[in-house]
């Protein structure tokens, strides 16, 4: 991690808008290099991660790392991804999952963090939240963004959010598995080896 990433990372923590978290002795959870080469944006931690302080640390980010077609020790590689979420901090449960992420906190420090990435060959935009701060040409539903990831490439991929709780959607669209991820696998192969 660089000195100017490490200072984002303390300015962030030291933020009143995050007070809440830093007197729980909870710190920001995200991971970045000037030279990663496939930024990640995600919702927010999971409780596991923000307690782990490792991004996708639970079954979510199993499913995901599968999906990507890499191991976990090359997706905690922070030069080969940068794993930034819309929230850096678990926002706690909600009554069906977790809550969504504050507003205001991507748009706070995302291009602060952004502009240290001189690097990044492809954004994976991982569920709504991501895909609508950062694809202003999406479909109307997450499903037909996702279905349309061709429309946003080669540097952008939106996928559905690997959540357990989204199994049914995978079986409802069979597609997904079947065409989308083999696609993503290739997409980050090929930005991984620089092509």
């Amino acid at each position: 991690m660089s000195d100017e990433i490490r200072r984002i990372r303390e300015a962030i923590a030291a933020d009143p808008e995050n007070a809440q978290f830093t007197a729980l002795g909870r710190q920001p959870v995200f991971a970045a290099a000037s030279e990663s080469r496939i930024l990640l944006i995600g919702q927010a931690p999971g409780r596991r991660a923000q307690e782990s302080g490792v991004p996708w640390s639970d079954a979510s980010g199993d499913t995901l790392v599968r999906w990507l077609g890499v191991d976990r020790e090359t997706f905690h590689d922070p030069s080969a991804f940068a794993i930034v979420p819309m929230d850096f901090y678990f926002p706690g449960k909600a009554a069906s999952g977790d809550l969504p992420p504050r507003r205001g906190v991507a748009a706070t420090w995302h291009p602060l963090l952004f502009s240290q990435l001189a690097d990044v060959r492809l954004t994976v935009l991982v569920g709504a939240h991501a895909q609508r701060a950062y694809l202003p040409a999406r479909r109307p539903t997450l499903t037909e963004t996702v279905r349309h990831w061709r429309d946003y490439g080669p540097a952008a991929f939106p996928v559905v959010h690997p959540s357990p709780r989204n199994i049914g959607w995978q079986q409802r669209n069979p597609w997904f598995e079947a065409e989308t991820v083999p696609a993503l696998r290739g997409a980050v192969a090929r930005a991984l080896a620089g092509a």
